[in-house]
């Protein structure tokens, strides 16, 4: 008579099943610290290039030297 004992099996297709759960969360966590980088880089970019205008320059797009944060955040912040 065999007998046959499949604990084991369930332990390890369960730990399988929880390994792929926790891998396909870390790679969807690092995909949204990607974009979100991604994104404030874009408007640091943006910030720095107000920035490098002369004053002239910016009186021309309606934007005062102390206002070009709020200018590039504008839709994220009222302030």
């Amino acid at each position: 008579m065999a007998y046959q004992h499949t604990a084991l099996q369930l332990d390890v297709a369960h730990a399988a099943q929880t390994l792929i759960a926790r891998l396909g969360d870390a790679m969807t966590n690092f995909g949204n610290a990607m974009m979100t980088h991604s994104a404030g880089y874009a408007r640091l970019q943006q910030v720095e290039a107000l920035k490098a205008k002369t004053d002239a320059e910016l009186a021309a797009m309606k934007i005062k030297r102390e206002d070009i944060v709020q200018h590039v955040f504008r839709d994220l912040y009222y302030i």
